[in-house]
C-alpha cells in the first residue's frame, strides 16, 4: 500500500481525460519521505475510518445517519488508500445517474401518480375509519 506507487491520474484509472484528480495518497510530504512514519499514518487513518465506518452501520437500525456516516468513513479512507477512491468516484458516479433518472419528466409523472393513488387510498381508509367508529381513538386513552 505503498502511496507512492499509486500516484496515477484519474485518465489512466478510469480511462476519462477530462477528470485529473490524483488518485493515492494526500498525506503532508514529511510523512510520506518517511516509510515507517507513513505506515504508522496509513494505519491511523484506516482505524479512524473504520471506527466512522462501524458507528454508521450501527446507526443504520437505530436512529441516525447512518448511510451519510458510511460514507464519511470512505471519505476518510480515500485520503489515503485508492481503493476507497475508486469505490467513491463509482458510488459518486451511480448517485448522479440515479438522480438523473429520478428526475426524467416521465419517471417523475409516475411518481407523482403514485403518490397521489396511495393518498387518495389513505384519505378513504380515513374517511371509512371515521364513519365507522367516529373520532374516537381505537384505544381507550379516557377510562
Amino acid at each position: 500500500m505503498n502511496a507512492e506507487s499509486d500516484q496515477r491520474t484519474a485518465a489512466g484509472a478510469e480511462g476519462s481525460g477530462t477528470d485529473r484528480e490524483r488518485l493515492g495518497s494526500r498525506a503532508p510530504h514529511f510523512v510520506r519521505r518517511s516509510r515507517a512514519l507513513h505506515l504508522s499514518w496509513q494505519a491511523g487513518v484506516f482505524v479512524v475510518g473504520l471506527a466512522v465506518v462501524v458507528a454508521g452501520i450501527v446507526m443504520l437500525p437505530l436512529p441516525g445517519p447512518g448511510w451519510l456516516v458510511i460514507f464519511a468513513g470512505m471519505a476518510i479512507w480515500a485520503t489515503e488508500f485508492v481503493w476507497a477512491q475508486l469505490v467513491l468516484r463509482w458510488t459518486r458516479r451511480k448517485v448522479t445517474e440515479a438522480a438523473r433518472r429520478a428526475l426524467d419528466p416521465r419517471v417523475r409523472r409516475r411518481n407523482i401518480a403514485l403518490t397521489v393513488a396511495g393518498l387518495v387510498i389513505a384519505a378513504g381508509l380515513v374517511a371509512a375509519y371515521v364513519a365507522q367508529y367516529g373520532l374516537r381513538m381505537p384505544w381507550r386513552a379516557g377510562d
